[in-house]
């Protein structure tokens, strides 16, 4: 090789030299640069400065596009800022980050969660599903998991979720307490007994998984263990003078009057104005079994200051109209429950009593209205029956035999064994001159019940008008 040609290869080494140590200086400042701005974005975080610490982790993300880290942080940082655009900006990072490193679980973790913020429950679900493709042993995500399915509404899912949880860790009070809702919904009420107790015996201070407690005992009716868990609920809540008035309830529930007043007394000069003290006070005295003309005035005193108050409920002016029904009052009981039955949410024995006092009074529209209003607002069918002859009755006094036949063929239609259906259904039809119909109403009974007093009156009744 000539010495023209040795010189050029020592210059074309010598710029690939120089080319590479460039190279290597840009990437060591490339580097340096990058840890700087995840150094900044730390700072900023750590003294809540949200938006310069996106900014910085933005930096860090424009010199290394690659790096699962920046995006987990940027990603936490929008998930902190909590407005619904900073959680998809969240998402989308946490989502790049799981990308870029497969084998990660924090990513995973925090997309769940940004996720379920969304309430995105299914797509929540299955980023911590994937989690625990990667770590089985997380008690924590797989607890989120059962919460997640929980909000789907998949509850057996989420009951194997909660199961597996605890089996972790049995430890997590949460979990049981979640498990109970769980159970109770799938109406396992001692199952759902048992995982309340769990919970608080973990942590007692858990006010939720003790009015659950509460609640099931009374709907059980185990009422010293529903009095002892609302005894602790007003120990643990000491402000809230609503705690004190459940304990007076509970003792007026289980017959003991006397303690249910000294409580709700008790309350009443920690808090002389509480309307629900005087409306409790109220009930226990109108519900006193004994016939005490004193028990009556003292509950029409109490309800009176309640029903006074333009923000009186239904249920409060429902008690106060049943004191004055008892007191002989009953202009005044129809005028309060006027007002309870526009009052929400309704309470729905207004409506019962509204009717019964209006028809009293020689008010049957009123009457008729306020049971259908009932039957509206109420899915029990136990009183479908009698409600049912009782706005025929109704209609017939307003001269609407149509409606009653309405009523009745609606109501013997779900009771067709019932005689008394039938024959008031006749007895609307004769009314209302469709005399075919009531003609085939008689028959279709006395097949059943040939003996029907009813019925044979319908039918002799049907046949003198044929006449």
């Amino acid at each position: 090789m000539g010495p023209v040609k040795r010189a050029i290869v020592l210059v074309a080494l010598l710029a690939l030299a120089g080319a590479a140590v460039a190279t290597a200086y840009q990437a060591v400042a490339r580097q340096r640069d990058y840890a700087a701005f995840l150094t900044r974005g730390d700072a900023a975080l750590r003294d809540d400065q949200t938006f310069a610490a996106i900014e910085a982790y933005s930096g860090a993300i424009a010199l290394r596009p690659d790096s699962m880290l920046a995006h987990l942080r940027r990603g936490q940082t929008y998930q902190r800022r909590g407005d619904r655009g900073d959680l998809e900006a969240a998402a989308r990072d946490f989502r790049k980050a799981a990308a870029l490193d497969p084998t990660a679980t924090r990513p995973l973790e925090a997309l769940g969660d940004a996720l379920y913020q969304l309430q995105r429950y299914a797509r929540a679900a299955e980023a911590y599903e994937s989690y625990l493709h990667l770590d089985d042993r997380s008690a924590r995500v797989t607890y989120r998991l059962g919460l997640t399915r929980y909000r789907q509404h998949d509850i057996d899912a989420a009951v194997d979720a909660l199961g597996d949880a605890l089996r972790l860790d049995d430890r997590m009070a949460d979990a049981h307490y979640l498990l109970g809702m769980c159970l109770r919904e799938t109406r396992r009420a001692p199952d759902a007994v048992h995982a309340f107790e769990k919970a608080v015996a973990i942590e007692p201070g858990m006010l939720a998984a003790r009015e659950e407690l509460a609640d099931l005992y009374r709907a059980l009716d185990r009422r010293t263990e529903e009095l002892a868990q609302l005894q602790i609920l007003a120990g643990l809540d000491r402000d809230r003078v609503a705690r004190q008035v459940a304990v007076g309830m509970a003792h007026a529930r289980a017959g003991r009057w006397d303690l249910a007043i000294l409580t709700l007394g008790s309350a009443l000069e920690r808090s002389p104005n509480d309307p629900e003290i005087f409306r409790a006070l109220g009930e226990v005295w109108l519900d006193r079994p004994r016939d005490d003309r004193a028990f009556l005035s003292k509950a029409r005193e109490a309800l009176e200051r309640v029903a006074a108050s333009p923000a009186a409920t239904s249920r409060a002016l429902t008690l106060y109209a049943r004191a004055l029904v008892q007191n002989g009052d009953a202009a005044g009981a129809e005028r309060a429950l006027e007002a309870a039955t526009t009052r929400f949410p309704i309470d729905p024995a207004a409506l019962l009593l509204y009717a019964s006092t209006a028809e009293k009074l020689g008010h049957p529209g009123a009457a008729r209205t306020a049971l259908i209003q009932y039957g509206a607002l109420t899915s029990s069918d136990a009183d479908r029956a009698p409600r049912a002859i009782q706005i025929a009755a109704l209609s017939i006094r307003l001269n609407d035999p149509q409606t009653a036949v309405e009523w009745l063929s609606r109501a013997a239609a779900a009771s067709p064994a019932d005689m008394r259906l039938l024959a008031a259904l006749a007895d609307a039809q004769i009314r209302a001159g469709d005399r075919d119909a009531a003609q085939a109403t008689i028959a279709r009974g006395l097949e059943k019940d040939p003996g029907n007093a009813a019925l044979i009156a319908a039918a002799q009744r049907q046949s003198r008008m044929q006449r």
